[in-house]
This record gives structure tokens, C-alpha cells and sequence, in this order.
């Protein structure tokens, strides 16, 4: 995610993203144009990341001869994911791809379109029920937690306080990084001391507002680690209010466009991208392949690299930069 990641309730065609609606089409099932159809759910429809995974997606839909609608909601929250649900599983596509917005809450919805015959494949985030998917497909989120401890670490001279602010609890791919970020610090890191994780609910203002008042109650603070994007960006408002950019080293997760402008202006000192378009792409190949009764991997793992100010001009890195349109 991505998580992570804005509150409009939106379903069927109404849910369309739009800067991929004019390719995207609306409405599903196969019957209506003899095509075979797919239907993506996104986590937040104007999240470049989802942006960058639905053009590769609607990519792969036409090069493979498929339909390929694309959904999404304007908050990261179940009670405006779950309608999108059911409005696609009304349309009974022959696949979805969907980045489910908790790890538990929308399990019988996405069992109940199973039940239905629709393949369902898990991008990005996923659920707790193993038998929900059949294939599941994201980032390490562990290993890029891990990552970005040890930069933030060596960034910090391995002293002082860090903590770390994300979403919200029971988010699949923002609990993975947590996790990672925690352990590394803690096994290897014993002279930097933990604070108390942060939640934001995925609000860039309130994210702004806790690492301002962090900076007050800990002045010893020497690092953060922003859980997903908005919470990226809120932590660098927060830190030029407080006139300590620069000064206090951040690792965020992705490489959207505003953050690129942040790490180019020292905001923020280094991002772990993921791959979304090749998330995109696959969740589109394991979703027909379980159509087409193949072979379907259920695991799939994808890219992730590090950017930082010094590599950022590489070609082999800034093809990981998130887009904002296709």
C-alpha cells in the first residue's frame, strides 16, 4: 500500500479512476461484449501508487484481449470499499483484483464472489483467510521495513530516538513494515530508542500535527519512519513547520511524485519503492491463467529498490517512480 491509503461513497461505474476511464470502460461481465472480464478494485482511487498498478494492468488487459474495469474508493476505510464490492460482484466479472482495505472485515463479501465463480486475486494488501485468493501478490513489506531501519540507523549515527507513524492498525502491508522496521531496530540497533508507534488514519494533517508534537516531547527525536505516502507527506509538512527539515532523517515507503520532490529537496533522505505496475501486470496474468484453468502462482513477491538523493538519476531506479496519470 498502501497502503496505504482519502470521503465519497463511489460504486459501479461512478467508482471508475478517473484518469484511467477512458480506457478502462464500465460495466462487467462476459456476456455483454463476449470478452472475458476483469474488474480492479483499488485501496484509494487517486493514490499514484493504484494509479501506476491500474495503467499497467489496463495495459495488460488489452495486449491479453480482455475487459478490464477499474474501481476505487476516495478513503482508505471498509465501509466505503465494502459497497464497491458488492456493486462488482452484482456484475459477477469472470476475475477481480482487489487490495482489500483491512485484513479481516471484507473476508465474506470476497468469499461470497468466490462462491460465485469469480477468480479472485489479492494485490498489494490481502486478508488473513488463506482460502480468500488465488493468488496473492505484493512486496516484502517486511524486508522494506527492514531496509528502511537500517538506512534510517546509519542515517541517525545509530543514536537517539525514532518512531515510526503509519495508518492504522490491521492494514496487511503497513502491520508487515512495522514489523520489519521493529525488529531490525531492536536486534541490531540497541542504542536507538523506539517510540510508541503513531497512527494517523491515513490523514496527512493529523500525521503533521503528531511528529510536531513528537519533536516537542522528545527532543532527542533523530529519525521517522512514514508507514505509506500520506503519511510521508505529512511528516515533511509537519518538519518545515517546525523548521527541523533537514535536520530530522525520514524514511518513507514508496516514491510517488511529491516525494520525489521531497528527497530532491532534502525532506526526505530515502524511499523504498515498490514495484505497482508489475503488481498490476501479474494480478491481470494470475487472473486469467485461473480462468483459463493453468497453472497460478499463489505467492508472488515483487521489486523493491531504495532510492536516495545520490541514485534517484539512475534509469535502473527512477523506473520505479510512481506515475500520476497514465
Amino acid at each position: 500500500m498502501r497502503e496505504y491509503r482519502r470521503t465519497t461513497m463511489l460504486a459501479g461505474c461512478g467508482a471508475v479512476l478517473a484518469l484511467v476511464a477512458t480506457t478502462a470502460g464500465c460495466g462487467g461481465g462476459s456476456s455483454n461484449s463476449g470478452k472475458k472480464s476483469l474488474d480492479l478494485i483499488t485501496g484509494v482511487k487517486s493514490d499514484p501508487f493504484y494509479i501506476t498498478m491500474a495503467c499497467a494492468a489496463q495495459q495488460e488487459a488489452s495486449k491479453r484481449g480482455v475487459k478490464l474495469t477499474v474501481n476505487g474508493s476516495a478513503q482508505w476505510d471498509v465501509a466505503v470499499q465494502r459497497p464497491i464490492i458488492d456493486s462488482v460482484a452484482a456484475t459477477h466479472p469472470d476475475g477481480l483484483l482487489i487490495s482489500p482495505v483491512d485484513t479481516d472485515a471484507l473476508t465474506p463479501s470476497l468469499q461470497q464472489m468466490q462462491n460465485g465463480g469469480t477468480k479472485v486475486v489479492l494485490v498489494d494488501t490481502s486478508v488473513t483467510d488463506k482460502s480468500v485468493g488465488v493468488s496473492r501478490i505484493s512486496s516484502d513489506n517486511e524486508a522494506g521495513g527492514r531496509t528502511a531501519a537500517k538506512t534510517l540507523a546509519q542515517l541517525m549515527g545509530d543514536k537517539g530516538s525514532a518512531i515510526v507513524i503509519s495508518v492504522k492498525p490491521g492494514v496487511s502491508t503497513t502491520d508487515a513494515r512495522i514489523k520489519g522496521f521493529t525488529e531490525e531496530m531492536q536486534s541490531n540497533h540497541p542504542q536507538i530508542k523506539l517510540l510508541p508507534v503513531l497512527y494517523d488514519n491515513d490523514l496527512p494533517a493529523t500525521a503533521a500535527s503528531q511528529i510536531q508534537s513528537t519533536l516537542a516531547a522528545h527532543p532527542d527525536l533523530g529519525g521517522v519512519f512514514a508507514g505509506n505516502t500520506n503519511t510521508a507527506q505529512g511528516i515533511a509538512t509537519g518538519l518545515q513547520a517546525a523548521g527541523k527539515e533537514g535536520k530530522i532523517k525520514v524514511a518513507a515507503f514508496d516514491a510517488e511524485p511529491d516525494e520525489i520532490t521531497a528527497l530532491k529537496n532534502g525532506t526526505l533522505d530515502v524511499l523504498v519503492a515498490q514495484d505497482p505496475g508489475s503488481i498490476g501486470t501479474q494480478g491481470v496474468d494470475q487472473a486469467l491463467a485461473a480462468i483459463d484453468k493453468k497453472q497460478v502462482t499463489q505467492q508472488i513477491g515483487t521489486t523493491m529498490v531504495a532510492i536516495t538523493k545520490a541514485n534517484m538519476g539512475d534509469p535502473a531506479v527512477s523506473k520505479f517512480f510512481y506515475k500520476a496519470s497514465c
